[in-house]
């Protein structure tokens, strides 16, 4: 009877009932989420010893993959643009595993200066790295030049982590098995391939599709320096984490914003969109499988046209070289 009363008290009007349906179509996208993402529970990968590098780590899908990899024993080093920032992530990762090994490193991944600064920190402190996560990323920019005359959208999301990525090699292979993780996106079959949109110029982009084009050019990258490391014992593959409610969209107009905070309810939260990352990362399966494109539900993907032509990797492996200036005294 109490609860036949409360049912049919006048509290329970349309904005009620809106509330209730929101709330439980939220609760059952969780549990899909829960029964169809990989099981990181059942992974009983033990890192204790190993060291691995976030980029993009001050919150979102970094800092859940860096809080995960901490808590198994691997030495994290925090790769963030904003040394403040860094620190608040580090103390909130170090609070929740009272053990976890962390090392704050300043970077930003759209200033060729910088990268080359941090990656030679980062190899007099860790000569051996065994997992590098090139997570870090900006979408929503309109077009702008960095200093050294990079667009600043691939300038972060593919340039830097082709420059770091190499720069950090010798590391890796040291380490006699190791993996590169390159967090891509499925926008990337909206994107195309114009090398000359490294340095601001190219074909015109919508709407950011700067975002898509760049990640198209990782994804790309990611079979090229497969095919590169073949036999080193280190493994590059690309993951699309899903759709997540993170600080992404913050560079976007305040009416995208709020769509996306109104999708909130029914995507991916960081936890979540961490989970793909982490089976790349970790899973134990996939031990000397390279040069692939995961989904978010873990399962390897045939990515984009252009990003399958080794020809196309090759040119824009050719022109990263030359517009990063790499060479062997790298």
């Amino acid at each position: 009877m109490l609860l036949w009363s409360l049912v049919s008290t006048h509290v329970w009007g349309p904005g009620s009932v809106l509330l209730i349906l929101v709330f439980l179509l939220r609760l059952s996208v969780r549990l899909w989420y829960k029964c169809h993402l990989w099981d990181l529970q059942h992974c009983c990968t033990d890192l204790t010893g190993k060291t691995a590098v976030v980029t993009g780590a001050t919150s979102g899908i970094g800092k859940a993959v860096s809080q995960e990899l901490a808590r198994r024993g691997a030495r994290v080093i925090l790769a963030c643009r904003n040394r403040e920032r860094g620190q608040w992530a580090l103390a909130e990762i170090q609070a929740a595993s009272k053990d976890a090994c962390l090392l704050l490193g300043e970077v930003d991944l759209s200033s060729m200066a910088s990268i080359r600064s941090f990656a030679q920190w980062l190899l007099q402190e860790c000569p051996e790295i065994h997992l590098l996560v090139n997570n870090a990323a900006v979408c929503g920019l309109p077009k702008k030049l960095t200093p050294e005359g990079l667009d600043l959208t691939f300038a972060t999301n593919y340039v830097g982590p082709f420059l770091l990525t190499n720069l950090l090699q010798g590391a890796l292979q040291r380490a006699g098995s190791a993996r590169v993780v390159n967090v891509s996106s499925f926008m990337h079959t909206s994107g195309y391939i114009d090398e000359e949109h490294l340095t601001g110029a190219g074909r015109p982009l919508t709407f950011n599709q700067n975002y898509y084009c760049s990640k198209l050019l990782l994804t790309s990258f990611t079979g090229e320096l497969a095919r590169r490391l073949q036999g080193t014992g280190v493994t590059v593959n690309s993951v699309h984490p899903g759709v997540v409610y993170t600080k992404i969209m913050n560079q976007f107009p305040w009416s995208y914003r709020f769509l996306f905070w109104l999708s909130s309810f029914f995507i991916k939260d960081p936890q979540q969109g961490a989970n793909p990352i982490l089976y790349v990362s970790l899973a134990k399966e996939l031990d000397g499988i390279s040069g692939k494109y995961f989904s978010s539900s873990c399962v390897i993907t045939l990515p984009h046209k252009a990003a399958q032509d080794p020809h196309v990797a090759q040119s824009l492996w050719n022109a990263s070289v030359k517009l990063t200036h790499l060479n062997k005294a790298d």
